[in-house]
């Protein structure tokens, strides 16, 4: 089965971008994710190849942020991605880490990509 043209265009976009940009132990990648329905992101050390965390919208799913008093999901995708990048600076904190390079991965920064960058930015990362 073939890649559609869609994704080829945003992995050569992807690739443009990572030519550029690298993370460190002391400043890593935050590299973000999204599909139809979850966003993902990590924050890397390229230098040894390892991915120092990650969070996901599954972790929030497994929490009561999501949740009305019926049960049901409250929240936008737009609303999910902002709480995952808060949750992210949240982890990054913990492990004293403060600055970060940005990877959008080869998204258009705007909408959840935007919002997730925006909660980070919020949780105390800085860009």
């Amino acid at each position: 089965m073939a890649i559609s043209e869609k994704i080829q265009r945003r992995l050569r976009r992807h690739r443009r971008i990572r030519a550029k940009i690298s993370g460190t132990a002391q400043v890593p990648r935050l590299c973000v994710f999204r599909s139809n329905r979850h966003i993902y992101c990590q924050l890397i050390n390229d230098q040894e190849g390892k991915t120092i965390l990650s969070a996901s919208d599954h972790e929030l799913k497994k929490s009561d942020i999501l949740k009305d008093k019926k049960g049901k999901k409250s929240l936008t995708k737009t609303e999910i991605a902002y709480q995952v990048g808060k949750l992210i600076a949240k982890k990054a904190k913990e492990k004293n880490i403060e600055r970060v390079v940005f990877d959008r991965g080869g998204f258009a920064y705007h909408g959840r990509v935007k919002a997730l960058a925006e909660g980070a930015r919020e949780g105390g990362l800085k860009f």
